[in-house]
């Protein structure tokens, strides 16, 4: 019998209106036809350079951005077919992580009532809204004494650290976040990162986590979605993508880490000029602009995803010639 996943993304289009210089008016598409599967228990990372539509991609999987086309499923169910109270369930099921903690809470809460807001609204009563706030707190490694002061009174990792905290409150199934360690110091990363991996272990989550930094989804991942200008270019189980990547730009992103050993030289010879703006994304292969093994099919044709084994699937028309 096969596990319908937890949650499903289906050919997922998001564009938005904007205005930019020479662009009035200018239609910026941030998702074209993303497809993805989250199994119970997984932790997915979603990984690109910047104006990749990660973030979109991870709003929209949580329900807080509606897609142009395509849809979210849960549990095999499209969301838009969700009735009102199922939709409130999922909401509360699928909680979200973001990189700026300190925005996401009411800067005149305390932190106690920030927590256990979600709590109060469950309807859980007074004394074991308290023991749950205490196990909450001791959970993520903040002191006890944290529950009676204010956002501002914390640094960037606490805040980190109580925005986790609150997440929890709600008793998730699904755990999305975006960008979670990338604005703290390397330490401070890493005592996050545990903690990330604590919570899954100790409250059954799946994950989703976006972040451009793949050392961090290679440490705590289980798959890695690689996107590029609004698509899916690769997808593979976190080793396998380190070490046989299928795609030139996964090639590229794992070059230009530090410490880690490649074929090539660096990055700069393997990615040719800057990121297209994504505003006029570039015909065929999305990616052919920049790199060096382009060839005359890769600026007319749009290049499927293809499994080249098991899990491991890439968009490139080379991929075979390159990586065998």
């Amino acid at each position: 019998m096969t596990t319908v996943p937890i949650l499903t993304a289906v050919e997922l289009y998001k564009t938005f209106r904007i205005s930019a210089p020479g662009h009035a008016h200018a239609v910026l598409t941030a998702l074209d036809r993303v497809s993805l599967q989250l199994a119970t228990g997984e932790t997915l990372g979603i990984a690109g350079e910047s104006g990749c539509g990660k973030s979109t991609l991870a709003k929209v999987m949580a329900g807080l951005l509606t897609p142009d086309a395509g849809s979210v499923l849960f549990k095999g169910t499209p969301l838009s077919q969700l009735a009102k109270n199922d939709r409130t369930e999922f909401r509360r099921r699928t909680q979200m992580i973001f990189q700026d903690p300190f925005s996401s809470l009411n800067p005149r809460m305390r932190i106690g009532d920030s927590i256990s807001e979600p709590l109060k609204i469950a309807g859980m009563a007074d004394p074991q809204r308290r023991e749950e706030l205490s196990r909450l707190i001791a959970a993520v490694g903040l002191d006890g004494n944290a529950v009676n002061r204010f956002p501002d009174e914390f640094s960037g990792g606490q805040r980190q650290r109580i925005g986790i905290a609150r997440a929890l409150a709600a008793s998730p199934e699904i755990l999305i976040a975006d960008e979670p360690v990338s604005s703290l110091d390397i330490s401070i990363q890493a005592q996050i990162i545990n903690i990330l991996l604590q919570m899954k272990q100790d409250f059954s989550l799946s994950m989703i986590m976006v972040s451009h930094n793949l050392l961090v989804l290679r440490h705590i991942c289980d798959r890695i979605i690689i996107m590029y200008l609004g698509a899916i270019v690769e997808c593979g189980p976190a080793a396998e993508l380190f070490r046989r990547c299928r795609h030139p730009y996964t090639e590229a992103l794992i070059a230009a880490i530090p410490g880690v050993q490649s074929s090539i030289v660096s990055k700069g010879e393997l990615l040719r000029d800057d990121l297209p703006s994504p505003l006029s994304i570039p015909p065929g292969c999305r990616f052919h602009p920049r790199c060096r093994h382009a060839v005359e099919r890769c600026h007319r044709e749009v290049p499927a995803l293809v499994e080249y084994a098991d899990g491991h699937t890439a968009a490139c028309h080379l991929s075979r010639q390159l990586y065998g």
